[in-house]
């Protein structure tokens, strides 16, 4: 992975520019290099597992450990701890290849077909899957990544979510491949997010779309529009055409780049909105196959499909990660010769468009009815006043499933009041049987809206789901 090589050019080159800034506290190239290879050591260095905070002992320990032919595995801080000696435990028995020695004083990427890193899929009471990627996958994407995702060498930008996340992770490593300067926060926040883009003049954003939204809100709600912003990078989850809008107007010069993927999949496709145009009328659409990759859609057979016609996303990509290490149900990632599959579902348009309905195992078969809670979501976004929605179904003795919505919205919100405008908008089947007022969203660690966590805190009764009559 060429992140050291380039971190050596750019100590040599621009020394005294910022390299990575968390928070308050920063590391120029010159500091970073040589922080880094204070690191290094004449023994060999296996595996290095990474469970903390956002903060420069992660960015040291991540760099340090991907020297050579070294290994990083990061783990999210907030597992529980069983859970983590568990993920430990198993890596370690899974690590018996031989490590090059990486000399004091020398920082060098290992060969592009070796493996650097250990990535999970996320959970919080379950085993996380574990995958690998090798270093030629990132090394192949960050020059397509750069171009799409509009990154030069004179961008600040800020991945305000946790590192443990491979958005985040992926944005620092990019960010030192081409020599720009990347920031962080410790701990997210949306007046210090807010605070951070003036400070620093943040000129890129790279988050998920619930970041986005609400960092966009809290600046409009204060008659704050930012200038300095030339790009704002979504990815992690669809972004909505409601947020889509609020981000042209908190900033209105930002080229608005959208992409589609997944962990294991590594880029799927993407669109880019330029200042001022205005967006697809879409809520499914995620834009064209990203450069490198061929997509296609096939039925439960894995036979390829029509135009038109939804399906399984299938990829065909070098970004792709080399498969699980445990866990594997032949479910979450599917391997068909070339082609690979997380089970999302969607399907092409004649202009090539790639159209995204959602996972698999997110759709709700209600009555027979198959419904994308994604649909669902955006019908109620659109509705003034709602902030943001969550969709998802409950075991009902009757329909099997009954669709459940969620909304970030005034008191003002009731359940008549929505259930007339669900009417107006979604066929009989879609409509939701029951409204929850939330107090805020579910999110995950790293930022993403979770369908499962919501059923939860309905399922217990927590106060931060108040069911609406």
């Amino acid at each position: 992975m060429p992140i050291l090589t380039a971190l050596q050019n750019g100590a040599e080159s621009r020394p005294l520019q910022v390299a990575v800034q968390v928070g308050d506290d920063g590391l120029t190239y010159a500091q970073l290099r040589g922080a880094v290879l204070d690191r290094l050591g004449s023994t060999e260095t296996g595996l290095t597992l990474i469970s903390q905070p956002n903060g420069l002992e992660f960015v040291l320990q991540f760099l340090a450990g991907v020297a050579g032919t070294g290994r990083v595995a990061v783990l999210d801080p907030g597992w529980p701890r069983q859970q983590q000696v568990e993920v430990a435990a198993r890596l370690g028995r899974l690590e018996t290849a031989s490590v090059t020695c990486t000399p004091r004083g020398a920082l060098t990427d290992g060969p592009p077909e070796s493996t650097f890193l250990y990535g999970f899929t996320s959970g919080t009471t379950a085993l996380p899957k574990a995958f690998s990627r090798t270093r030629r996958s990132w090394q192949q994407s960050f020059p397509q990544s750069a171009e799409v995702l509009g990154l030069t060498r004179h961008d600040r930008t800020l991945a305000p979510g946790p590192l443990s996340a491979s958005l985040n992770l992926y944005a620092l490593a990019e960010s030192l491949h081409v020599g720009a300067t990347f920031h962080t926060l410790a701990r997210f926040n949306v007046a210090a997010a807010l605070a951070s883009i003036d400070t620093h003049d943040i000129t890129r954003l790279v988050a998920v779309p619930a970041v986005l939204r609400m960092l966009a809100q809290r600046a409009l709600a204060a008659n704050e529009i930012s200038r300095g912003l030339t790009s704002i990078v979504s990815g992690g989850a669809k972004l909505d055409l409601d947020t889509t809008r609020l981000l042209q107007r908190w900033a209105p010069e930002a080229t608005l780049v959208a992409y589609y993927g997944a962990a294991e999949l590594g880029f799927v496709s993407s669109t880019t909105l330029a200042p001022g145009q205005a967006p697809e009328p879409s809520e499914t659409a995620v834009g064209r196959p990203f450069p490198g990759a061929r997509v296609r859609i096939v039925d439960n057979d894995g036979t390829p499909v029509a135009t038109g016609v939804a399906g399984t996303i299938q990829v065909a990509s070098d970004l792709v990660c080399d498969g699980y290490l445990w866990g594997d149900d032949g479910v979450a990632f599917q391997r068909q010769g070339d082609w690979c599959t997380v089970g999302d579902e969607g399907f092409l348009d004649p202009a090539g468009v790639l159209h995204h309905l959602g996972r698999g195992l997110d759709m709700i078969v209600s009555a027979g009815s198959n419904i994308y809670p994604q649909e669902v979501e955006a019908a109620l976004q659109a509705l003034p006043g709602v902030r943001a929605a969550v969709v998802t179904g409950l075991p009902d003795p009757v329909r099997g499933l009954r669709v459940v919505a969620a909304v970030l919205a005034g008191t003002d919100r009731d359940a008549a009041g929505l259930r007339a405008a669900s009417s107006a908008a979604l066929a009989a089947p879609k409509r939701p049987q029951e409204y929850y007022r939330l107090l805020e969203l579910p999110l995950t660690a790293a930022g993403k809206v979770s369908r499962s966590l919501l059923r939860r805190w309905i399922d217990e009764g927590d106060a931060r789901a108040i069911r609406l009559h």
